[in-house]
């Protein structure tokens, strides 16, 4: 590791270790594959974990109204009001799915900023690490509801009156998972 040293780079052992962590979270031993549908028990755990690196990070986290997650290293200058580069993407998946669809994305961001954290230096920019609700749309539709609640392409009314193929109401589920 690279501890203090100035110099970015990824620890790749550490990706790897969260990937196999989180696609061990609603991983099927029997069909193979790995099932965190959104706001699931299971997505749950995937979001508590992304939650634990984040504050291992020191990151400053905030959760939106829709259950969106972002994790925020500061810029060298302090200035929070200068636009952070964003990473991410989604950890819900689809039914039996691979270990890098959607994931890859929020971890791969997380390494870039313990990248930063290791070498003892702040970006010139804000970076933000974001990890968006019901991406894949198994559960609740439409697919992509968080980032497009985010980017204002669908009301925020809608998205939590949401009801899933199992009767819940998105709204709900948010509440009971923690991350209303």
């Amino acid at each position: 590791m690279n501890h203090k040293s100035g110099v970015l780079k990824i620890d790749g052992k550490t990706l790897l270790n969260h990937l196999q962590e989180l696609g061990d979270t609603g991983a099927d031993t029997v069909k193979g594959g790995r099932t965190r549908t959104a706001l699931t028990d299971a997505e749950k755990q995937g979001r508590d974990l992304v939650v634990s690196w984040m504050k291992a990070l020191d990151l400053v986290i905030r959760i939106d109204q829709i259950g969106n997650i972002f994790g925020t290293l500061p810029s060298a200058s302090g200035n929070s009001d200068s636009a952070p580069l964003m990473i991410g993407s989604h950890i819900d998946t689809v039914i039996n799915a691979g270990a890098l669809d959607g994931c890859y994305g929020v971890l791969s961001g997380l390494a870039v900023v313990r990248a930063f954290r290791e070498a003892g230096v702040l970006p010139s920019r804000p970076i933000m690490v974001a990890a968006f609700t019901n991406e894949e749309g198994v559960r609740f539709h439409p697919d992509m509801m968080g980032s497009l609640v985010y980017a204002g392409g669908y009301p925020l009314e809608d998205a939590l009156n949401a009801v899933a193929t199992d009767g819940a109401v998105l709204r709900d589920e948010l509440e009971r998972a923690g991350y209303a």
